[in-house]
């Protein structure tokens, strides 16, 4: 007789724990064990409890390869869910087996779980296991499938609603995000009639009695400093948008800026021509707004501009901006405006950029390029990688709640007459455009951030507190990711001969970004490096890119002159003619200033869970060398956060959404 000992954990979750019957049976290269009901007194599987059970075989098993577990009805009582943690099991010999589950069993069901050692398809021969990994995918395939949500959009997953995923058994390893609650500020507002309340706000000061909940120190710097050039230009580098800015070597054609027209701003001693030479000339070229849709708010038409602005690094190290001109061709009825011009028409201008600025970067730089793109390597990941493979268990974390979370983000903000169509000037139509034409244009580079830095020209700017805290993470994932390579992937054939990873970064370049060769995205690994690079970029983008371009929205949007969603006066073709008066009448009506808000303040949101980057609570690797590595990268971003808090001891105003314990994982919110 054969004595295994199996430890069960159950997860610490609320209703986490069952009342059903849990049985298991063990499978190794020597036979299976009889299925076998695991029952003490008193209740076994509660939440977050660990319990101990003994498995008798008639004769051991050899090498553990499978586990059965067994989920049953008991008596009478209703079925119900259970989250199992991990289940250890130690052999007659003493040797201990992991098996990483970390998945709801709902309902009646079977799963098999293997040991915890990850293997690529190629470190597996025994028609047993291979069999596993073929049936495992094919299962996930039929729950994960790909949905068109919009013509030139990434796909998506194929469900219905949120309360779907909720409640399918098949989406047991993605269950439980949370879901905001936007009851309490919504029901502030509308005690106080703004959120019935249309027209022109009466006064700029009266935007401030939105902002007396959720104060920040940021959204209070703002509201102080908003107007100034100086604070324009520093939402370049260190606001949500900071991705905009490319160094110019000579003007474009459609910006026909003179000498004459920036003399004024650039002082003695020095030219235009001059600061292009010395790489001192930036622009932000929102070209993509020029044919987007336009949108009715309140039964009002809506007005877009598809600005360039041009700024300038002076002397001081301060960004400002130089000149704006407010359409792509210019011409008599396009003025450049200039930071001589009179006080309302220099602030109008700049608010036509900063609308801009919205517009790109919520449609474009959050919501494509972290929410639709992370879906599609969730999707790909879940589908193509079994449980066991090594790039699994290193993405799944980066995974965590995002296709819950876009799947709420599509019911509620992006559905027609949803948030979307409620406060933005280009409405859901222009949402698509807007999108469809980024992601278009989206390549490899704009997605590695050390490249994206590079071609841009934005390397040596000082204070860029974006870059300087992005390239350390980034250079902290990857040291980790290459150990974690390193130590599966031992050649690059060995990348190369890895069926289920070519599998996936195919799907990846087919449903993400459409089969688009240009877009510089690889459909096939061949390297260590590539791998390497390739990951790096999904878990840079899945936690630190997100928390970059998503952490400071409320704090830069709740003064909505700052980051006006719609516009609804046309931009203006004459200089002169902008008053206080003018100006309250373009920016968004009172109503559709507190939805915008109530939008900023619900994607601000952290997590009821949070898990900071770094952070794996689930062990899905139970190796001795992965555990060292995540230990050793667990180390590197604690140094980083600790520079970066020291740095951030002498700023007027902290750059912390790079700071790594405010970095969550995943897009999960």
């Amino acid at each position: 007789m054969a004595l295994y000992r199996v430890r069960v954990t159950t997860g610490p979750y609320l209703m986490a724990g069952t009342l059903d019957n849990i049985f298991v049976t063990l499978v190794g290269t020597c036979g299976e064990s009889p299925k076998q009901r695991l029952d003490r007194m008193g209740r076994d599987f509660a939440s977050g409890s660990v319990q101990k059970y003994k498995v008798r075989c008639s004769e051991e098993l050899g090498e553990l390869l499978l586990l059965r577990l067994h989920k049953e009805r008991y008596a009478f009582f209703p079925q119900d869910s259970w989250y199992c943690s991990c289940i250890c099991v130690t052999a007659p010999d003493g040797t201990l087996s992991h098996f990483p589950c970390y998945q709801w069993m709902e309902g009646y069901c079977t799963i098999e779980l293997r040991p915890g050692t990850a293997r690529t398809i190629c470190q597996d021969s025994l028609p047993l296991l291979l069999d596993h990994r073929k049936r495992e995918l094919q299962a996930r395939q039929e729950c994960y499938r790909w949905k068109v949500y919009a013509p030139g959009f990434p796909r998506i997953i194929d469900v219905s609603s949120f309360e779907e995923m909720e409640s399918d058994k098949k989406f047991a390893l993605t269950k439980t995000a949370p879901r905001a609650d936007p009851g309490d500020r919504s029901l502030g507002m509308k005690l106080r009639g703004l959120l019935d309340r249309k027209g022109s706000w009466k006064k700029l000061d009266d935007i401030r009695n939105i902002m007396r909940c959720h104060k920040t120190l940021t959204s209070e710097y703002v509201r102080e400093h908003w107007c100034e050039d100086q604070f324009f230009g520093y939402q370049y580098l260190n606001g949500v948008n900071p991705v905009m800015l490319h160094c110019l070597s000579s003007l474009p054609s459609k910006l026909p800026i003179t000498n004459d027209m920036v003399a004024p701003s650039l002082g003695p001693g020095t030219c235009l021509q001059t600061e292009l030479e010395r790489g001192n000339i930036f622009l932000a070229d929102y070209w993509i707004l020029a044919e987007v849709p336009v949108h009715c708010i309140n039964g009002h038409p809506q007005f877009v501009a598809a600005p360039l602005c041009l700024l300038w690094l002076n002397p001081q190290g301060a960004l400002v901006p130089l000149a704006i001109q407010l359409c792509q061709t210019p011409g008599p009825d396009s003025p450049i405006f200039l930071p001589t011009d009179t006080d309302w028409d220099w602030l109008l201008a700049k608010t036509w950029v900063r609308n801009s600025e919205f517009l790109v970067h919520e449609n474009n730089t959050h919501f494509l390029c972290t929410h639709l793109l992370c879906e599609a390597f969730a999707m790909a990941t879940l589908r193509q990688l079994p449980l066991c493979h090594p790039i699994y268990k290193l993405l799944l974390p980066h995974t965590r709640y995002t296709l819950q979370v876009n799947t709420i983000a599509r019911a509620t903000l992006l559905n027609p007459e949803g948030l979307v169509d409620k406060v933005t000037s280009i409405g859901r139509q222009g949402l698509l455009y807007l999108m469809s034409t980024g992601l278009a244009h989206f390549t490899y580079t704009n997605f590695c951030l050390p490249d994206s830095l590079r071609a841009r020209g934005v390397l040596d700017i000082p204070n860029y507190h974006y870059r300087d805290d992005g390239l350390k993470i980034w250079a902290a994932i990857e040291s980790f990711v290459s150990e974690i390579v390193g130590y599966y992937y031992t050649s690059d054939a060995s990348v190369q001969q890895d069926s289920e990873l070519q599998a996936w970064v195919g799907e990846i370049f087919a449903q993400a970004f459409l089969g688009r060769e240009s877009s510089g995205f690889p459909r096939q690994l061949c390297t260590q490096g590539q791998l390497v690079k390739f990951l790096t970029a999904i878990i840079f983008n899945c936690s630190a890119q997100h928390a970059a371009v998503n952490s400071g929205q409320h704090d830069f949007g709740a003064w909505m002159p700052n980051a006006p969603s719609s516009m609804r006066q046309p931009p203006p073709q004459t200089k002169g003619t902008t008053t206080l008066k003018s100006y309250l009448d373009t920016l968004p009506e009172v109503n559709t200033t507190c939805n915008n808000i109530l939008l900023f303040w619900l994607v601000s949101q952290e997590p009821k869970d949070q898990r900071p980057l770094g952070t794996y609570p689930d062990e899905h690797f139970t190796e001795e060398a992965p555990r060292r590595s995540i230990a050793v990268f667990q180390n590197r971003l604690a140094q980083i956060s600790r520079d970066i808090q020291e740095r951030n001891r002498g700023l007027a105003l902290p750059y912390a959404y790079l700071d790594p314990p405010l970095i969550e994982n995943s897009v999960s919110i």
